[in-house]
């Protein structure tokens, strides 16, 4: 079984993707890391990284060719990734919501940033992938039609979300 997991920044992609990697016993890749290791190969970082990458569509073509390659190779994986469920061809596809202040405390405590700078960051970052995603893709970020489910993760601890998602495999 191939399943998705996209969410904007600090909504708890990653941290779901590990959960439920541990739970199921498959393996997991995240689109995020590999942008991270792209930023830091180039010497960047993630907000410089998206910068260079709105004029370099090069950079998301490769990720999203990256990830649908290894998932299309694979019988059981979990992929997460904004725009992993566009490009996967997954038998279910998760869409991880939270408000914005919450994110912006979970990006807060994980890199130790202020406040006021880690909502700066995600603004600035999120505007950059949206204008990017509708350029290269013609995908708009906020449409949640591609996805089978949507949770909104401050509503649930990543142990729940687990739980909610298996009971919905069963049922499906």
């Amino acid at each position: 079984m191939i399943i998705t997991i996209g969410g904007l920044a600090g909504s708890g992609t990653t941290t779901l993707a590990e959960v439920l990697s541990k739970e199921l016993g498959y393996e997991y890749i995240s689109a995020g890391y590999v942008f991270r290791q792209l930023a830091e190969e180039h010497g960047m970082s993630v907000i410089e990284f998206n910068e260079y990458a709105e004029g370099n569509t090069d950079i998301d073509i490769e990720l999203d060719k990256r990830q649908a390659e290894i998932a299309s190779q694979a019988e059981n994986l979990i992929v997460e990734g904004r725009l992993s469920a566009y490009f996967v061809e997954a038998d279910f596809k998760v869409w991880l919501h939270a408000p914005f202040h919450v994110r912006a405390s979970r990006i807060m405590d994980r890199e130790s940033k202020s406040e006021a700078i880690a909502k700066r960051e995600i603004r600035l970052r999120e505007a950059s992938e949206a204008l990017r995603y509708k350029e290269i893709h013609d995908i708009d970020i906020s449409d949640m039609d591609v996805y089978d489910m949507v949770i909104n993760t401050d509503s649930f601890k990543p142990e729940s979300i687990v739980k909610i998602i298996l009971t919905t495999l069963k049922v499906i």
